[in-house]
């Protein structure tokens, strides 16, 4: 079998100065991460020797590149995945989804860690047939949930099914109610937040309404419970959204000064410590390890017969734990404020 004939790059004195993998980037027109796995896979040379991606040029060497300056295209795998499937018909389904769960597979370093344990991946494996609308890596998938929140997701089973569906959420017609708690006390017992949402030019992992050119998007929030505990205040509040961007309730309770329990991301505390002087039951600290966001409720119409469709779901048993933990602790200091 014929060997792959490399691409081969003159450095100039114009270059110089510049990291291997900026320049690979570049020359190439590929992301400077895709140039970083190139060299990590030893598929570059400089001056006919291995090199780092670090590595600062200085004019007149010889690179030569071996392998697809492109990464194959990931397809969806079916894998054997439990599944909470609260309704099926031969249209669409409605999944309970586990926090830690994403929803399809997302950009990394290899195909494994892209296309591993995902929802799509569960679905291909239980269901027959799915919708293509969405294509090859989003099979049935109308809308979403970030990966830390759990709840309740509609599955379009054909694309027929997909694009009513798509047409509701458009129009806003589909209801979706969840639940959070977040650090603090939320000063009005309800209201509109009404701010658009742009990625963070800073840190892209994140969300912002500060930022200018981002889209619309609207959550109206009704206070459940307040606590005061000895781990410090909290507030259960009811979420709902007409709009659904990335992070959109998440971004949305910190820009009111109030983020959700575990979401670090946000600048919610990894940690909460009991107050001195305030006696309790679980030690001196308490933690949760995913987003105290999960998505409840669930109301639709059915895209072929055109029947309401409402389906609940209970909090998952991680998130109901920690709120009955705050709760305890608010009942023996007897310092609950009730809406």
């Amino acid at each position: 079998m014929p060997q792959a004939v490399p691409t081969l790059i003159s450095v100039t004195s114009d270059h110089a100065g510049k990291r291997l993998d900026q320049l690979l980037a570049a020359q190439l027109d590929v992301s400077r991460a895709r140039a970083q796995q190139l060299i990590s896979e030893q598929k570059v040379s400089v001056n006919d020797a291995p090199a780092k991606a670090a590595l600062k040029l200085r004019g007149g060497e010889r690179i030569a590149v071996l392998g697809s300056a492109e990464r194959p295209a990931l397809r969806a795998m079916a894998e054997e995945i439990p599944l909470d499937i609260l309704y099926e018909d031969d249209d669409l389904a409605i999944i309970n989804k586990a926090a830690g769960m994403m929803v399809h597979a997302g950009a990394g370093a290899t195909e494994d860690q892209r296309n591993r344990g995902t929802l799509v991946n569960a679905l291909l494996h239980h269901f027959a047939s799915l919708s293509a609308v969405g294509g090859e890596m989003r099979p049935g998938i109308v809308h979403r949930l970030d990966k830390q929140t759990s709840g309740l997701i509609v599955v379009a089973k054909n694309d027929e099914a997909h694009r009513k569906l798509a047409a509701q959420f458009a129009r806003r017609d589909v209801k979706k109610t969840y639940i959070a708690l977040v650090h603090g006390w939320v000063k009005k017992d309800r209201g509109t937040i009404s701010a658009s949402i742009s990625r963070d030019r800073v840190r892209r992992v994140r969300m912002t309404t500060r930022g200018t050119g981002g889209r619309e998007a609207i959550s109206h929030y009704r206070v459940v419970r307040r606590l005061d505990s000895a781990f410090g205040k909290f507030t259960l509040v009811e979420v709902k959204i007409d709009t659904g961007r990335t992070h959109q309730i998440r971004v949305h309770m910190v820009s009111l000064g109030h983020a959700l329990v575990g979401d670090v991301l946000y600048g919610a505390p990894r940690e909460m410590r009991a107050r001195r002087g305030r006696a309790t039951d679980q030690g001196g600290a308490i933690s949760l390890s995913r987003n105290f966001l999960h998505a409840a409720r669930l109301e639709l119409t059915h895209p072929r017969t055109e029947e309401p469709i409402a389906l609940s779901s209970s909090l998952p048993a991680e998130l109901q734990a920690f709120l009955s933990t705050i709760e305890r602790d608010v009942a023996s200091n007897d310092s609950t404020k009730r809406v």
